[in-house]
């Protein structure tokens, strides 16, 4: 029978076939460092508390220590037969140290174990992702700076409908990217709960002393059910959850990048170095970059949904469907991380066809509502206004000209109120300036967002 930590109530050997299904060290051992600092705490604490010797404690901890150098250095292959990386690493202590590297399990469960290690672990990826979602605001906001005197057609339905600046689109992507890292804030005080020292469900006999554990891992609260603790990963979720909506606004900047850089729209034009070719037509430069965070994105929604579909019919407390909760995480963490980054260098290298874009601004009646805002200051109801303005619309796309095209007889057709000085108003710059409502694209209000908005 193989040497398990839990082999005293089993009279034979696990299959070869269900061993190596039950395995988790394939994807858990990157816990390695999170399970050593968890023991390590726990090695201190069961010494504190008179049931390891201060003598047992440290020996401990130097062999846990000497293992973590080993396995970064890549001298300890890991066992499938020892199952995951809790017991991988224990079945090395003990065989290190002997009797005392036995001891290091009283008063804990691999359950609360695994709990803790994936607390630890998701700490780490928030602060990294945080991190990150700085660097992309700060490169916004960097380029929006360049381009506060960039005109280009504001979009509903896909459709031109007002004229804007480059640095108003570029901070309304800053804002969202700040409510991710909120959110990623926020998950981060529900992930700050430390759960070791809840054993399997129902706590120990031992007298611990968990506060002292939170201290020593850095958590700023303790679980305050056992129960709960160890069977629950709904802080997971809500991560998965924060990594799919910062994904969602990644795609959707990538969606337009993509738009843009086409030769329909050619606003903006991909750096070479984040394009790439056709194997077959040779004129062909792809934005292969921002198609993949994309599709990439769907991904990371089937991460939340995969850890939502294995918890969602779980009694309590504890289940081995929950070991397959790391898989999502990680792979969440890790294309989340790679995503922003190649963003980030992306977007800083884009070239912005400043004059194309004007040029579309002027096309497509973009000054069609700042025209009805004319007739609004002349005393006529909006609703007559926005009347009025459609049938000239209709008339000047009979006509295959802009609404500025028009002479003012045209105009006094529609409605006496028109004068010389509607041309000023309807000027594309014109219709920018004369916006006056707080977050605006105004370029005042557009220098005031970047002003305020903090790096």
């Amino acid at each position: 029978m193989s040497n398990k930590l839990w082999k005293g109530r089993f009279s034979k050997a696990a299959n070869s076939s269900a061993e190596e299904f039950n395995a988790s060290i394939e994807f858990d051992q990157r816990l390695y460092s999170q399970d050593i600092a968890g023991s390590i705490a726990h090695s201190k604490m069961l010494a504190k508390q008179n049931i390891l010797t201060k003598e047992e404690a440290l020996e401990i901890e130097s062999a846990l220590l000497n293992i973590l150098q080993d396995i970064e250095a890549g001298k300890i292959k890991f066992s499938i037969a020892q199952e995951d990386i809790h017991m991988n690493i224990e079945s090395i202590l003990t065989e290190r140290i002997g009797l005392v590297g036995k001891k290091l399990h009283t008063a804990r469960s691999r359950n609360d174990q695994v709990a803790v290690d994936i607390r630890l672990y998701l700490k780490e990826e928030i602060l990294q992702i945080e991190g990150l979602l700085d660097s992309l605001k700060k490169t916004l906001h960097s380029i929006a700076v360049k381009h506060q005197d960039t005109v280009m057609p504001g979009y509903t339905h896909l459709q031109r409908a007002q004229p804007v600046t480059f640095a108003y689109h570029l901070l309304a992507y800053y804002q969202m990217f700040k409510r991710d890292k909120e959110r990623y804030e926020d998950c981060f005080k529900r992930t700050d709960y430390m759960p070791l020292g809840a054993g399997a469900l129902a706590g120990t006999t031992y007298d611990t002393d968990r506060d002292f554990l939170a201290e020593e891992l850095d958590f700023a609260n303790i679980c305050s059910n056992g129960m709960d603790a160890v069977s629950d990963r709904d802080f997971a979720i809500e991560f998965l959850g924060c990594c799919s909506i910062t994904m969602m606004h990644l795609s959707r900047f990538c969606e337009e990048l993509i738009l843009w850089s086409s030769s329909e729209f050619n606003f903006i034009e991909m750096d070479d170095a984040f394009s790439t070719g056709s194997s077959i037509m040779p004129q062909k430069k792809n934005p292969d970059m921002a198609e993949l965070i994309r599709g990439k994105t769907g991904r990371v929604y089937g991460d939340l949904f995969t850890l939502l579909t294995i918890m969602k019919g779980l009694p309590l407390a504890y289940n081995k469907d929950m070991q397959e909760d790391k898989l999502p995480i990680f792979d969440a963490g890790d294309t989340i991380k790679n995503s922003i980054n190649i963003f980030i260098e992306m977007i800083s290298t884009i070239k912005v066809n400043t004059d194309i874009m004007e040029k579309a601004a002027k096309t497509g009646f973009m000054n069609a509502t700042d025209a009805a805002d004319y007739l609004v200051s002349k005393g006529l109801a909006f609703r007559d206004c926005h009347e009025i303005i459609g049938k000239i619309v209709l008339y000047c796309v009979n006509a295959g000209q802009a609404i500025e095209d028009l002479t003012l007889s045209e105009f006094k057709e529609f409605s006496p109120l028109f004068e010389e000085d509607i041309y000023e108003k309807i000027d594309i710059r014109a219709c920018i300036k004369a916006k006056k409502s707080k977050g605006s694209t105004s370029f005042e209000s557009v220098a005031q967002q970047l002003r305020t908005s903090p790096l």
